[in-house]
């Protein structure tokens, strides 16, 4: 009568083979995890960048200074040409590709950019200012580079500008009414496109602010920072003031 010669504890197969080859995963998992190489380790370093609090740069003479670090914001205004959009003031933003964000650390150029809805400076919306000559006035018509983080007749510092596109001399546009389902959640799309209207101007979403540092609070920008009543505004005023204060004292 043949008996049964394995019990519970006799192993089977290529066992040995198959212990070696767990020491060996996990040792490997071990020595990433220490080197910080895992995916999401990665992924959390990378976000953690991009999202790092940034110190924008403050100017005390009105103008934007090569080497500045600043934020490119599409102003607020009313949207007439959609129905459903994104409000507020809309700063610019790189968005890398999801599924690079995930494998890699470090952030991969080139990569899209988006607009969204924050006004508080951290890495993938801080931008630093590059020409030849640093320290200098960056002024009106001259070719420059905005390098991300990770004659100038006019101060530029938080004014509206306009940014063409060296090779085809388009204005960056931030379209409102186009969605962008991106690695940090829905933004606008933001894109090389001059839009005028019917006199031939450009319209607000080609409209942009290098908007720098409030000097009166570290963690704010000029953006919170009231603004001072309007020149035609004053005038308005005057104007309804005028016929009270230049009145015939004898008229009845």
């Amino acid at each position: 009568m043949a008996q049964n010669l394995y019990g519970p504890r006799v192993r089977m197969g290529n066992w040995n083979e198959d212990i070696y080859l767990e020491e060996e995963i996990m040792k490997d998992f071990l020595e990433k995890r220490d080197k910080g190489q895992l995916l999401i380790q990665r992924n959390r370093i990378l976000k953690e960048n991009l999202l790092r609090p940034m110190q924008l740069s403050v100017t005390e003479d009105g103008y934007v200074h090569c080497g500045d670090k600043v934020m490119l914001v599409n102003p607020s205004y009313p949207e007439t040409e959609a129905d459903w959009c994104l409000g507020g003031d809309l700063s610019l933003c790189v968005t890398p590709d999801e599924i690079t964000a995930h494998l890699s650390d470090e952030l991969q150029v080139p990569c899209g950019l988006s607009a969204a809805q924050t006004r508080i400076p951290v890495g993938r919306n801080t931008f630093i200012v590059l020409r030849n000559a640093m320290g200098q006035v960056l002024r009106y018509g001259q070719n420059f580079c905005l390098a991300i983080t990770g004659g100038f007749e006019g101060r530029m510092a938080n004014a509206k500008v306009l940014i063409n596109h060296c090779h085809t001399n388009r204005g960056l546009a931030a379209h409102r009414h186009l969605f962008l389902s991106t690695y940090f959640g829905k933004e606008a799309e933001v894109a090389a496109h001059t839009d005028l209207d019917s006199h031939r101007v450009e319209k607000p979403r080609n409209h942009w602010m290098l908007v720098t540092g409030n000097p009166r609070k570290d963690s704010s920008t000029m953006l919170d920072v009231p603004k001072p009543q309007a020149e035609d505004t004053r005038a308005l005023e005057q104007d309804t003031r005028a016929p009270e204060q230049g009145a015939d004292p004898g008229a009845q």
